[in-house]
């Protein structure tokens, strides 16, 4: 199994001075991230708006160790909403944001990232859009619910993340859906003991899909994360055995990743949000989407060898 080396390499810095110095790399960024900067990616934003695509926003790097670097990627983000408010899209351009970004892991990292993220969300709703916390390891979620809780207080519209590998997903999910609440699932992208998280893909899709009812089923709005055509075909017909109508949930995949196929569902009539990521702290999102899926590691792979 690549998939865990590969999120092992994650953290490893030998593994990102070599990853970043190899000279196939760029291409292969190119790929799954939008651009380095705010001006690289509004462009993109619009030209998704014009092809009935929604987005949703990250600006990437978690690796925070001091407090000035949390303020950084607050202001990073309030930087990104003050372009985005000249494109008028309201709720099909949102934000998701990692707490981790926010300082959640240093001293006092509960507080320091809810003061962080909170005139995030402030200044998105001003533009009439919202945010959505990324879910992370399991270490962090207490935390990250918490503020999730204490933040849809004033704003209800606050999103999160869910994971189907996590054995305590299930029961967050009925806790979660409640009327007015989004709720993204996801299968999971970080290394993870058996003691807290299935290990088999085929006991994690079957969770998925359990969640994904759950979701359906409850008064909240679900978010369905996947690229993987045979679940994303059982959520559209648990929505129609719900009763749900196209724009009472939405499906969101990853920019540069079956590009075709959210061209497919907009036409169909669904809401469909490409999960965009810009920022020159790519690496450890990058990795993430390698060790999804051995496809992606061959292209890097052969991207490396045509040019070495």
């Amino acid at each position: 199994m690549l998939g865990p080396v590969i999120l092992a390499a994650s953290r490893s810095d030998k593994m990102r001075r070599f990853v970043s110095a190899a000279p196939g790399t760029k291409q292969v960024v190119a790929r799954f991230i939008a651009g380095e900067g705010v001006d690289q990616v509004v462009p993109i934003v619009a030209d998704a708006a014009d092809k009935g695509l929604e987005v949703t926003l990250d600006v990437v790097g978690e690796d925070i160790t001091t407090v000035e670097q949390s303020h950084a990627a607050r202001d990073a983000y309030l930087e990104l909403i003050e372009r985005l408010k000249d494109l008028g899209l309201g709720t099909k351009a949102e934000m998701s944001v990692k707490l981790s970004m926010f300082g959640q892991a240093l001293e006092g990292g509960h507080e320091l990232a809810l003061s962080n993220v909170r005139p995030v969300v402030e200044a998105a709703a001003a533009i009439g859009t919202t945010v959505t916390l990324d879910a992370e390891d399991h270490t962090t979620l207490d935390s990250m619910f918490a503020i999730h809780e204490e933040l849809r207080k004033d704003f209800p519209q606050t999103g999160c993340v869910i994971q189907s590998y996590l054995f305590r997903t299930e029961d967050d999910a009925r806790r979660l859906a409640a009327a007015g609440s989004r709720v993204r699932i996801v299968k999971g992208a970080y290394k993870e003991p058996a003691e807290v998280a299935y290990q088999d893909k085929a006991e994690i899709d079957k969770a998925y899909v359990r969640i994904v009812r759950i979701l359906m089923e409850s008064d909240g709005y679900p978010m369905i994360g996947s690229h993987d055509p045979r679940l994303i075909a059982i959520a559209q017909e648990l929505a129609r055995r719900a009763g749900r109508k196209l724009d009472e949930y939405e499906f969101q995949m990853l920019y540069g990743i079956r590009s075709d196929e959210h061209l497919r569902l907009a036409a169909e009539g669904h809401r469909m949000r490409v999960y965009t990521a810009y920022g020159t702290d790519w690496y450890g999102y990058f990795m993430r989407r390698l060790a999804e899926k051995p496809a992606n590691l061959l292209f890097f792979g052969r991207s490396i060898l045509t040019k070495g």
